[in-house]
């Protein structure tokens, strides 16, 4: 079988049976695409002429790949391509299609993954920052709503965009998530989150069904904001990482903030107060305790106070 009609039919099954989104359909065929054109290129079409030599090639080709602007790809982008020839792989030998092992195409060595998370100050006045702004009550109570939102229940930024007004149970502080690979979870929404989530909807006048409405492009002035019935489409994530980045600069804050840096300050918040990490993970509804284990730095500072109190010579 030639590779490009193996892959292709990979991508379908990605699509249809294992329910994963159109987005990472399109990532599996950037990588496939490439590891494709390698072996055709080097007169090695077929899945059968896939060898642990030819896939040490294509390694070394990633290592050395610039696209049109001399940009070299990172080591884990690297990574991402050799994943997704791993489950090429797997999926080949679940058909029973002779080809090289998916085991034998190792991931390169990644450095630790560092966390950047807010301090208690410095959420404080991320907070606060949209009503400090300038921007209008509507705007500004949407803003409010939405990083208290984000820190309080650790959503992604594409969950959060992807919202109805329908997903949300004020009363009882819960929304219900479609998160990766369309498995749903709940999330518990704080006080202080739902008040302003309160807030921002008692001063909507649009038909959008989506949570948070796109009130910036749909609207020239206040007064068409007060008025209007015309029914809104929904923020991108995009638009929200813009909003992020603005209040952090409104907020004084000079490290680089990002939607899920509030994510990182959810995560550490709550290791920091006892939660355990199993709970933890399926909050965050990361499917592998692994990916929820880069948090638990958070514990250091703890157990530096216990060195002190147990090991230090000064209380000998």
């Amino acid at each position: 079988m030639r590779i490009e009609i193996a892959v292709h039919d990979f991508l379908d099954y990605l699509e249809i049976e294992k329910n994963r989104s159109l987005l990472t359909r399109r990532n599996y065929e950037l990588y496939l695409r490439r590891f494709t054109k390698f072996f055709v290129t080097n007169k090695r079409p077929n899945v059968d002429q896939i060898t642990y030599e030819g896939v040490r090639q294509f390694r070394l080709w990633l290592h050395r790949y610039t696209d049109e602007q001399g940009q070299s790809l990172g080591a884990s982008t690297q990574n991402y391509h050799l994943i997704a020839v791993r489950s090429f792989l797997k999926y080949l030998s679940k058909r029973e299609i002779v080809t090289l092992a998916a085991e034998r195409v190792e991931l390169g060595k990644m450095p630790q993954r560092t966390v950047s998370f807010l301090s208690g100050d410095e959420l404080k006045r991320f907070l606060a920052a949209p009503q400090q702004s300038g921007e209008s009550d509507l705007i500004a109570a949407r803003d409010r709503a939405i990083i208290e939102l984000l820190f309080s229940t650790g959503l992604r930024v594409s969950e959060l965009t992807g919202l109805r007004r329908d997903d949300v149970e004020l009363t009882r502080g819960e929304i219900g998530v479609l998160g990766k690979g369309k498995k749903r979870r709940v999330v518990f929404v704080s006080p202080e989150a739902r008040d302003w989530v309160k807030k921002y909807l008692q001063l909507r006048r649009d038909m959008s069904p989506f949570l948070f409405a796109n009130h910036d492009r749909a609207h020239a002035s206040r007064e068409k904001e007060k008025t209007s019935k015309k029914v809104m489409e929904g923020l991108t994530p995009r638009s929200v990482q813009r909003m992020v980045e603005k209040y952090a600069h409104v907020a004084g804050i000079m490290k680089k903030i990002t939607p899920h840096v509030l994510r990182h300050s959810f995560a550490t918040d709550l290791l920091h107060n006892g939660a355990d990490i199993r709970s933890v993970q399926v909050m965050l509804g990361h499917a592998s305790i692994t990916t929820t284990q880069v948090y638990t730095h958070v514990t250091d500072p703890q157990l530096k106070k216990i060195h002190d109190k147990f090991h230090s010579r000064g209380n000998q």
